[in-house]
């Protein structure tokens, strides 16, 4: 896998310094008391893992099927939400984890559904923030790097199913696209 990357753009350690203070930010910003963690899948899923871990209190973690590139380089426009079940946050403080905020609609889209479902309160997260205008006006709470507008891979973010389990946020080869 490493041979299809063209350059690593973030490496494991300064992402796992970024996690440390992501966490710091996430405890001293929520109250104490429940809290709801949602992950968006597939995604977030090694962002989630890693963040949470450092984030010291008693956390309800569910995950939450969505789906917006539908296999391609951009964002379809659409966003579906794959799961028949929707996590239960009535009444609770939601902090919402995605790996890149992009063109906005996913964020936008699942904060005002978690809303709708009658979250007191929903803050987000993404490990990625691409420098652009987005199609939805929406900016995360807390975000681990801004980066410019290139289809990154590895640390959870994919192309067609792959490069998710790269320790790092790398660019892919123009040939391996």
């Amino acid at each position: 896998m490493r041979d299809d990357i063209e350059r690593v753009l973030i490496d494991e350690a300064v992402i796992e310094k970024r996690l440390d203070a992501m966490a710091a930010e996430i405890e001293r910003d929520f109250p104490q008391g429940p809290l709801v963690v949602i992950i968006l899948l597939k995604g977030a899923l090694v962002f989630a893992a890693d963040l949470l871990r450092r984030v010291p209190r008693v956390l309800e973690i569910e995950c939450l099927n969505v789906a917006s590139y539908h296999g391609g380089l951009e964002s379809s426009g659409v966003v579906d939400f794959l799961d028949r079940h929707f996590p239960e946050v009535k009444g609770h403080q939601v902090l919402l984890l995605d790996d890149i905020l992009d063109t906005g609609r996913t964020l936008h889209a699942v904060s005002r559904r978690l809303m709708d479902e009658g979250a007191l309160a929903v803050k987000t997260a993404v490990l990625l923030a691409k420098d652009k205008v987005r199609a939805a006006e929406v900016e995360a709470d807390y975000v681990g790097f801004e980066i410019g507008d290139d289809f990154v891979v590895g640390y959870g973010l994919d192309y067609q199913g792959k490069y998710r389990n790269l320790p790092y946020v790398g660019i892919l080869k123009a040939g391996s696209l």
